[in-house]
């Protein structure tokens, strides 16, 4: 939606209310609801301001101690808001409004602020046209339906909560079909908010569904990303119903995964296809060498959570090897297509997953295994699930946290100040998690113990 467009929208009434979003550490929507005649009048030319403690919270919005960009001892301040006019868009789920992507800017200097993940994915961004590169990339994004509300599985602890679906429905269209009244307004939202949409389909889970949008420019397929998880949330809110990003929110079923699809170009020449032995070029070679052998220095950001690690399950469809194969479903590494559809689908990520950082920490890796012309291990044939010599994931957010902090890479790419701020935000969300009893805790030992 252009400015014009807005304007005569909000001279009719159409659209009175301006959603202005970015995102935290984890990849939650924050932001302001505007006035539209406001945001049109004041917040297009001069943007807005936010708590630069939102770069400091933990999931309950309580500002953690430590951190060097803001706490206490500074007043937590502002920052500035800065709507990247090419994401205004109507937001077709919610009535009246209207929905636009911030760049988070220092309010004093008015520089990108390093440590908001969009201004990290800009840098990788930036690297990459340096190099001559356009990177476009693709998000398959899962999700579990179930019939409670959000407010009544708040009140029941999440336990006991009904999926919408009552069997497996991997592309099943008959249980599909029943989820049609969430899903198909889901898709229709969508499109109608100028985010393009393949498809919904059941995926391999009682009440698991699977959605995709058209691939893109990096950036925008990571603001695409965004959107569509706050407009489903607030869909399945007014739907009186309540849906999960969790990568593994069922004990006993499948989690929820994040595919990653990315491809690069110059210009309007794809370079993945080459004259290699499979139709590949040197720089599709180095880029996944690159992006496999650093996965495990940037996994914060493809499994930034405790319950991120209890996806990664043999036999589950979530991969437990950092090797590639062609066109495998056991393999951490997945290559797909051929000529100008020749890509990488990474299938590590959990749905939990930031995108920004996501596509950041691919970036980063891939573009460094281009300088340094990684070559990557030999591709494997078979189940991956049984090769126990291939190298596999990181399987505890403490490894991952470890790993992110030493690394050189993750330093020289992303710099120290990024680094020690997200490191010390997975730590207080260890920390947490340590002091914490749980229920598997209380079952197995309340009495037996």
């Amino acid at each position: 939606m252009t400015l014009d467009e807005l304007s005569e929208r909000v001279a009719t009434g159409e659209i009175d209310t301006v959603v202005v979003a970015f995102t935290d550490h984890v990849g939650r929507a924050m932001g302001k609801r505007l006035d539209a005649g406001f945001f049109l009048d004041e917040t297009v030319a001069h943007g807005t301001h936010g708590c630069n403690y939102l770069f400091t919270v933990d999931m309950d919005m309580e500002p953690v101690p430590g951190f060097r960009y803001a706490n206490w001892s500074g007043g937590y301040g502002d920052f500035h808001l800065v709507p990247d006019l090419a994401t205004l868009r109507r937001a077709a789920w919610a009535d009246r409004t209207a929905f636009v992507l911030c760049d988070v800017a220092d309010g004093d200097t008015h520089e990108l602020v390093p440590v908001a993940p969009r201004t990290i994915l800009r840098r990788q961004i930036d690297r990459a046209a340096a190099l001559g590169y356009e990177a476009k990339a693709a998000s398959e994004l899962e999700y579990f339906a179930f019939t409670d509300t959000y407010r009544d599985a708040n009140d029941r602890s999440y336990h006991g909560l009904t999926t919408a679906g009552w069997y497996n429905e991997d592309y099943h269209l008959l249980q599909g079909f029943r989820g049609e009244p969430f899903n198909g307004a889901a898709r229709r939202a969508l499109r109608d908010s100028g985010i393009p949409v393949e498809s919904t389909k059941g995926e391999a889970a009682r009440g698991q569904h699977e959605i995709n949008v058209r691939y893109a420019e990096a950036l925008t397929m990571a603001d695409r990303h965004v959107v569509l998880k706050q407009a489903l949330k607030e869909l399945a809110d007014a739907q009186g119903m309540s849906i999960t990003f969790m990568a593994k929110p069922v004990e006993g079923e499948s989690g929820s995964s994040c595919h990653v699809h990315l491809s690069l170009w110059s210009g309007d020449d794809a370079v993945f296809p080459g004259g290699g032995a499979d139709g590949e070029s040197d720089v599709f070679r180095w880029f996944l060498g690159g992006w496999m052998a650093y996965l495990p220095d940037f996994m914060v950001c493809y499994a930034p959570t405790i319950n991120a690690y209890k996806r990664y399950q043999e036999d589950s469809w979530a991969p437990t090897r950092i090797a590639w194969a062609r066109d495998n479903r056991t393999a951490g590494f997945r290559v797909v297509g051929s000529g100008p559809s020749l890509r990488i689908e990474c299938r590590i990520p959990g749905a939990d997953v930031n995108p920004y950082l996501v596509y950041a920490a691919a970036l980063a890796s891939g573009l460094t295994g281009i300088e340094q012309k990684i070559e990557p291990p030999a591709r494997y044939d078979g189940d991956l699930y049984r090769a126990t010599d291939q190298p596999g994931v990181p399987t505890t957010l403490e490894e991952a946290v470890e790993r992110f902090t030493i690394s050189e890479v993750t330093r020289a790419c992303f710099g120290d100040d990024v680094v020690e701020h997200y490191a010390h935000f997975h730590r207080s969300e260890l920390a947490a998690w340590r002091a914490a009893v749980t229920d598997w805790e209380r079952r197995r030992y309340f009495e037996r113990i």
